[in-house]
């Protein structure tokens, strides 16, 4: 072929305006997603494949790659085959794509990719799917209750290859009910694959054939646990049902063999040598991994702060299969009495802890501090130190309020620069209450178990004037981190927190009218007018239900690229920088910080921010959900000896079937169902966060005050009932 003519047969592919970022990314010059939707679209019309190559002038070579890229996009919900086999454009075909979210009663609902409103999907076409599911549907109108409604097109991706669940054999029928409740179909298992599993036992099943809408989904067994109520077996369940990692590879393994027990002579060059200093951790008492420590000391008039925040980014290398584990995992996921790092324990708890009493590799941040808590300077270097103590919450809590009663030789070497950190705390704090920041008081609990791993009692976890501290120090780091690396145009991910959505905004408005309260701010209010509002409340009986509402108005705080401030915290850039033994985004902080200090720019290997901060947002909310879960089961574990017993409580949730109720002293929370109300017809007023009777004007508020008596616990189910007392 002459050259004139090879290069007219190329003209078109040429004009796509992302090939060198294809020919970067995948060796070879394919034409992009992008240009291939927009050719398709050009036509009009489906194309088939066989055209669609020859207008791309796809190579006999290229076929296989090309092939590839077809099906990631109908993965992706960007293309689909018809009946006859031609290629269209989904959105030509006014179909949606989505992610099935399924409901434990055979119904389920499309959640849709472009954010518009949930769909339902009837159990006929749940047949088909299993929750998580990513479908193509069209919609088909409304169902008998005024829901938009669609039909499964295609399925484009399945979510569920293997799924825990608990086994049954009934009338030589055997089958595995999952532990995720929103799938509800039963996994049937052929005789030969059931691996002598007993009725009740917890079990892994692997998914041989997915539902079709005729037949049910097949699976055999892969894996028996064991028995329900073995300790620990809530913990499997949930590492299994919310896939989480839970297991180094042997590659990640064979790395961490290889690691030294301390610190190397030519690890600290180009390092500064801060062992002099006297730094310490302040953390809780069953606290094994150290990855920040502070110090304190006048600098003139003013203060200067020392946070130093173990190197991990010294260890784990950009892209290499330590890096790609932690990745995986996202954060370190925290359950009562059982940890699954992120990074393994050679790191965690050995070289990237900062433990007393051993020379540790950091990256610190060193800040100089007016008295009011205003940020003069900051600086960012490596360093090496030497954590001079590992003090807890209650003992530096005990040294600022009772700095007399100090009787020990370290401490009252140690007291003075506690003291100096109380200082700069309170100038801190002094300052976030100036810029308007929100304190919303929640309570956190704490589980404390018997000999045989079963609680013994729940007890409200006590914040100290040692825990503000702490977080006052780690946000400024965090602040000087973020603006660190926006001042040289560094890409990171940010900390992002959206103020409420117009929707929440109002609803909350007319909320508050009700009790002769008023949110300022107009259409777009600040942190201030929140924390305003906040302080009007303090002293009122009703201040907890206030709060409550106020906090569900407000977005969840993410990870992302495009920095649109801290709502909450009243910042207008923040990034976690303080600890990455345990979230990966604290680690790409590092490597960023790092690369700018050597006049570079970073750029993760293989990935790109956005899918980033997805995927570590993604990996935080799987780590609530899952000890959420475990939390969950042992609370009914707890209780299920209580039947018949009467609780005091407080309305914490009002939905249109009934009231979750919050015990007191005991700490957990069960569901009053309207049925078990007195008798009327009962509306709910999402507005009011109310239950209202239609006859007897009965009303039911979220924060009221209640007694209610314990009637029924389902461990399988997670379901605490009870009925007013």
């Amino acid at each position: 072929m002459s050259t004139n003519k090879k290069s007219k047969k190329y003209q078109l592919r040429k004009l796509d305006p992302f090939i060198a970022r294809e020919s970067e990314r995948y060796g070879t010059a394919l034409p992009s997603r992008e240009f291939i939707l927009k050719i398709l679209e050009e036509q009009g019309i489906p194309v088939s494949e066989k055209i669609l190559r020859k207008l791309l002038s796809i190579t006999a070579k290229e076929t296989e790659f090309f092939n590839r890229r077809l099906s990631a996009m109908i993965r992706a919900g960007q293309i689909m085959r018809n009946r006859k086999g031609d290629i269209c454009v989904i959105e030509k075909l006014e179909l949606i794509r989505g992610k099935v979210q399924g409901h434990s009663d055979g119904y389920g609902f499309l959640i849709a990719d472009d954010g518009s409103p949930d769909l339902y999907l009837g159990p006929k076409e749940m047949h088909m799917v299993l929750d998580g599911d990513r479908v193509i549907a069209r919609e088909i109108g409304m169902d008998r209750r005024g829901r938009r409604e669609c039909k499964i097109v295609e399925v484009l991706e399945r979510a569920n290859t293997q799924l825990i669940g608990r086994f049954y054999a009934e009338h030589g029928i055997f089958f595995v009910i999952a532990e995720n409740k929103r799938i509800s179909q039963e996994i049937l298992i052929p005789r030969e694959a059931t691996m002598k599993a007993k009725t009740g036992q917890v079990v892994m099943a692997k998914i041989i054939q997915q539902p079709d809408g005729h037949t049910q989904p097949i699976g055999h067994i892969i894996e028996i646990l064991g028995e329900y109520t073995s300790p620990g077996m809530e913990i499997e369940i949930a590492l299994r049902k919310h896939d989480l990692p839970y297991e180094f590879s042997s590659e990640v393994k064979k790395i961490s063999a290889k690691f030294p027990k301390k610190v190397l002579k030519k690890e600290l060059a180009k390092r500064k040598d801060i062992r002099h200093l006297p730094l310490v951790t302040i953390d809780g008492e069953t606290a094994r991994d150290f990855d920040d420590a502070v110090y304190c000391e006048r600098d003139g008039k003013d203060y200067r702060l020392y946070v130093a925040i173990a190197d991990v980014s010294h260890y784990v290398y950009d892209n290499d299969a330590l890096d790609k584990e932690a990745f995986e995992r996202g954060n370190s996921v925290y359950f009562p009495r059982r940890v699954i790092p992120m990074l393994p324990e050679v790191l965690s708890n050995g070289l990237c802890s900062l433990n007393p009493l051993a020379d540790r590799l950091c990256m610190v941040c060193e800040i100089q501090l007016a008295i009011n808590g205003e940020f003069l300077d900051y600086q960012f270097y490596p360093a090496v130190m030497h954590s001079h103590a590992r003090l807890t919450y209650s003992e530096v809590a005990s040294m600022v309020e009772n700095p007399k009663e100090i009787n020990t030789k370290q401490y009252a070497e140690l007291l003075p620069h506690i003291q100096l950190l109380y200082k700069v705390y309170k100038g801190l704090h002094k300052a976030r209450k100036k810029r308007g920041a929100i304190d919303f008081d929640t309570i956190e609990t704490q589980m404390i178990f018997n000999n045989q791993g079963k609680i013994e009692q729940i007890l409200p976890l006590q914040r100290n004037i040692a825990h503000c501290l702490i977080e006052e120090c780690m946000l400024a780091a965090n602040v000087c981190a973020s603006d660190f690396l926006q001042k040289h145009r560094q890409p990171v991910l940010y900390r992002i927190h959206e103020g409420p959505t117009s929707e929440k905004l109002e609803s909350l408005r007319d909320f508050l009218k009700e009790f002769g309260l008023q949110l300022s701010g107009g259409s777009q209010p600040h942190a201030k007018d929140y924390a305003k509002t906040l302080t009007k409340i303090n002293d009122r009986s009703d201040a907890q239900l206030l709060q409550t509402v106020m906090l569900r108005s407000l977005r969840q705080a993410i990870y992302s690229p495009e920095n649109i401030g801290h709502f909450g915290l009243a910042y207008e850039a923040y990034t976690h920088f303080t600890s990455p033994i345990r979230r990966y985004p604290d680690l790409l902080v590092h490597r960023a910080i790092k690369a700018v200090l050597n006049g570079n720019i970073y750029s993760p290997s293989g990935k790109d921010w956005h899918e980033l901060g997805k995927h570590c947002s993604m990996t935080e909310r799987r780590a609530d959900e899952a000890t959420r879960d475990v939390e969950s089961w042992l609370k009914c574990f707890y209780i299920q000896d209580k039947i018949g017993e009467c609780f005091d409580g407080v309305i914490s949730g009002v939905t249109a079937f009934g009231l979750f109720v919050a015990l007191d002293q005991i700490y957990v929370e069960g569901l009053v169902h309207i049925s078990e109300l007195p008798t009327d017809y009962f509306h709910f007023d999402s507005t009011k966060h109310m239950l209202y009777g239609e006859r007897s004007g009965k009303k039911y508020r979220l924060g009221d005050r209640l007694q209610v008596k314990l009637v029924r616990v389902d461990l399988q189910t997670r379901k605490i009932d009870f009925v007013l007392a």
